[in-house]
């Protein structure tokens, strides 16, 4: 099977893995060329003379290259290789905030970020007496555009935003956002960690500063991600961490450091892990990103249209523009209780916050339950779930 884990049994039921938003699972050609790397290849790589760093070296600069094509970077310099959208997310933080965030300047981010696009913005904020400005969003998971207007002076340094929310599934509008922060002068950043598995992503066409992701949201391995950054903009920020890799020249009294992207990846990367993100590249152009896409939307439809069958459903996220993402409640049920009801029927979803506090508190609730899909999700998952539904919401009343 083209993935492993989807045979496996969950007390005795057929696994239904509906958890994508959290991490997708991986084809066989990801785990094999793990497996292929490990056995045949491992060695550190940029600094050996021999054969394996060498080929090691050249298999993880084609990788680049190949996210480079991937989201239609202008240049493979603007590719830095990080351990994820956590880590991209912190790295600009951290380096964009030295450089520009001064006492009384202004972060701008949405009411629907993920944890790690607020946590490192506050953390800026801090060291620089700076401050976060909030755009609010609808009942329905809509930013309010003219909110965001309104939100700029001659204080805001940089804007944050995802490109899809991971607990309402809100599509956002993200060149209109880049533009009109570029009208400011202002540069952006946009964390993708929920859109490059779902759509085709073109940082050129939406012309935005910085764009971050994972790739295990996106059938690669684990541990590794990526920072897209203009290469103008990239050029004027210092290095986020120091070590070795990211050096021309250092000496007790001053160290001269890399060209890009090497500047920003210090010490021994995950290589195994990167050649992981290009198999899995591979794996998703060959799927078609469009028909990844039209499939999640019929699935998207789907879903809706059959989950309203379940008593008492609640949809949290109506947006008219939605990626394959479904929150929800059952009536006053506890979604920790709905989540542990389905587990026991091989149903995996993910319960609680979804490292969205804020949207939790918009929506005056503690958590939901999420249902997330993707290019190898079915019809008949969706019927599994609506039918567990049925099954346990008598036990939730």
């Amino acid at each position: 099977m083209e993935f492993p884990i989807l045979d496996t049994q969950v007390y005795n039921h057929r696994l239904v893995y509906l958890d994508n938003a959290a991490t997708t699972q991986k084809p066989q050609q990801v785990i094999d060329t793990l497996c292929q790397y490990y056995c045949t290849l491992n060695s550190n790589i940029h600094r050996g003379a021999h054969h394996l760093a060498a080929e090691a070296t050249e298999r993880y600069e084609e990788v680049r290259r190949k996210v480079q094509g991937f989201i239609n970077a202008r240049s493979s310099n603007e590719i830095v290789f990080t351990r994820g959208t956590t880590e991209s997310i912190n790295l600009v933080a951290s380096s964009f905030g030295r450089r520009f965030l001064h006492a009384g300047d202004e972060v701008i981010v949405s009411g629907m970020e993920h944890h790690s696009d607020i946590v490192p913005w506050q953390l800026a904020c801090e060291l620089a007496g700076a401050s976060l400005r909030v755009i609010p969003f609808s009942d329905e998971g809509v930013l309010d555009l003219e909110a965001y207007k309104a939100l700029f002076n001659e204080h805001t340094r940089i804007v944050a935003c995802n490109h899809v929310s991971n607990t309402l599934g809100t599509v956002n509008p993200v060149r209109e956002l880049t533009e009109i922060a570029h009208s400011h002068n202002v540069p952006i950043l946009i964390d993708g960690a929920q859109a490059v598995a779902h759509m085709a992503v073109d940082v050129q066409q939406i012309g935005c500063d910085f764009y971050c992701f994972s790739g295990h949201k996106m059938y690669a391995p684990m541990g590794v991600g990526v920072m897209y950054g203009r290469e103008e903009i990239l050029s004027q920020l210092p290095p986020y961490q120091g070590g070795g890799e990211m050096i021309k020249d250092v000496t007790f009294e001053r160290t001269t450091y890399n060209e890009l992207p090497f500047r920003f990846e210090a010490g021994t990367p995950s290589v195994g892990d990167v050649l992981g993100l290009g198999a899995a590249i591979d794996w998703m152009l060959a799927q078609g990103l469009d028909s990844i896409s039209v499939h999640e939307d019929d699935l998207l439809r789907y879903a809706t249209e059959q989950l309203q069958q379940v008593p008492g459903i609640r949809f949290f996220g109506t947006a008219p523009h939605k990626a394959g993402v479904i929150s929800f409640l059952v009536g006053h049920s506890h979604p920790y209780d709905v989540g542990t009801l389905l587990d026991k029927l091989g149903i995996a979803v993910r319960t609680g916050h979804h490292c969205t506090q804020p949207i939790m508190d918009r929506y005056g609730i503690p958590g939901t339950v999420r249902a997330s899909f993707a290019a190898y999700t079915t019809r008949d998952d969706i019927d599994a779930l609506v039918a567990a539904l049925l099954r346990i919401a008598p036990m939730l009343e």
